[in-house]
């Protein structure tokens, strides 16, 4: 569950949900509305909205005679969108990028040999204006990071499994702060052609070539942040 950002409702919840995550000491205790109105200078209407859209998210919850407090971490949402940002946020150290590596170590070779042999033409012409706008936006961090995005997303959408299509969120979220760092520091030595690779290898309809290119690029992605 995503909210809008903007306005004091999404700058409470963003700003909160930041102290939560990062094991800020003010959230350890039971968190009280009215502290919190005066801290943000909001009402405590949106106070209250903005925990209840914590809440869904797993972080918060609020009991009778015990307040509304933090709940504790392996209750949290782990796979929302902004839990994974947040996240991100405070410990985009060694530890979020392998759990990261993980992940797409176990989804996305996978998702590339079914995309081999499932894509369609219009979809491979997808990736290809992907991969293209990858290659002309190099300079743009932000552009080439959604581009990047992009293109995942496409190949495993062009893997026509609808339980693959839940993780694309997942892979998505934290691959955008993933990528934000990473390609912060300029174009890298065969980035483009470990894409290139999956792409040709999806487009000749080559499942095991797919798979092993896409493990190339995953093992390039790791060589990427070692060199951060």
């Amino acid at each position: 569950m995503s909210y809008p950002r903007r306005g004091v409702h999404g700058e409470v919840v963003e700003d909160l949900g930041r102290r939560i995550v990062g094991g800020d000491p003010d959230t350890t205790g039971p968190l009280d509305p009215t502290g919190l109105a005066r801290r943000y200078q909001v009402s405590q209407t949106v106070v209250r909205e903005a925990l209840k859209t914590l809440a869904a998210k797993g972080l918060v919850d609020a009991r009778p005679k015990r307040g509304t407090y933090v709940r504790p971490r392996a209750e949290w949402s782990m796979l929302d969108p902004d839990v994974l940002r947040w996240r991100f946020a405070h410990r985009g150290d060694e530890d979020m990028l392998r759990e990261l590596a993980e992940v797409r170590a176990a989804v996305e070779p996978a998702g590339a040999r079914l995309a081999a042999l499932r894509r369609t033409d219009e979809e491979v012409a997808a990736l290809e204006a992907a991969l293209e706008r990858m290659a002309s936006t190099v300079a743009d961090p932000v552009a080439h990071t959604e581009a990047d995005i992009s293109f995942h997303r496409l190949l495993l959408a062009a893997a026509h499994n609808e339980l693959l299509d839940c993780l694309v969120v997942v892979i998505a979220s934290a691959l955008y702060a993933r990528d934000r760092m990473v390609h912060a520091h300029g174009e890298r030595p065969g980035f483009a052609a470990t894409h290139r690779a999956v792409l040709d290898a999806v487009r000749r309809g080559d499942p095991g070539t797919a798979e092993t290119a896409m493990r190339d690029l995953l093992t390039q992605a790791e060589r990427d942040e070692a060199a951060l």
